[in-house]
């Protein structure tokens, strides 16, 4: 039987979707915030252009000009086909292979409640990566679905016409550009919880750089 440190716990596909999708969801906020401040939703809301990834960032102090915005469409178009694409492949393989089941239920609110006690107690164990806990399991299905709304809400801005039953469902064009907002900002939260808590239990990192 293999020693503990031996391990296979994230295979070649999925450390490769892990990575893509770590890559276009940077990009793609980077490049939605150059995009939000053309036109923000809110008055008191907009994003540092240093933060942005889009064009020249000559005459950066003006945030709500439309330099760089041609730039800036191009890395989010870019961006979303690749998490499309990724995920689609990795949502696939996850029901197929019966790895969301094993991974990500059942998740049960009590459960829930009592590891996010233990985690804000510094008392949540992480002996054995290879079982999530069940505050784990609610983000990690949560950040599937946000990415989801993400796309489709997306679509729906870019394609109002063209996806005129997909801007419908979201209760039209403004409406979808919130919808669009808060499934970023929600992705956004994921990964601050995310990166803080790998830093927290590096390990949790390593496996998912060399799979063991």
């Amino acid at each position: 039987m293999s020693a503990p440190d031996t391990v296979v716990l994230h295979s070649g596909v999925v450390r490769y979707a892990h990575w893509t999708w770590a890559i276009g969801v940077i990009i793609l906020i980077g490049s939605g915030w150059r995009i939000y401040n053309q036109e923000p939703l809110f008055e008191f809301l907009s994003f540092p252009v240093w933060l942005t990834i889009g064009g020249d960032y000559a005459g950066a102090e003006r945030v709500h000009n439309d330099f760089g915005l041609a730039g800036a469409l191009l890395w989010h178009f870019a961006a979303m086909w690749l998490l499309a694409v990724n995920g689609l492949v990795y949502i696939v393989l996850g029901i197929a292979t019966g790895r969301f089941r094993r991974k990500l239920l059942p998740i049960r609110p009590g459960d829930v409640i009592a590891d996010a006690r233990a985690a804000l107690a510094g008392k949540l164990a992480h002996d054995d990566l290879s079982v999530y806990n069940a505050v784990q399991k609610l983000l990690y299905l949560g950040v599937i679905l946000a990415g989801i709304v993400m796309v489709l809400s997306g679509l729906a801005i870019w394609k109002p016409v063209q996806l005129q039953e997909l801007t419908a469902l979201f209760g039209g064009y403004d409406a979808a550009r919130y919808v669009h907002f808060f499934a970023m900002a929600a992705i956004v939260g994921f990964l601050i919880v995310h990166v803080a808590l790998a830093l927290l239990v590096p390990k949790s990192l390593r496996a998912m750089i060399a799979g063991r």
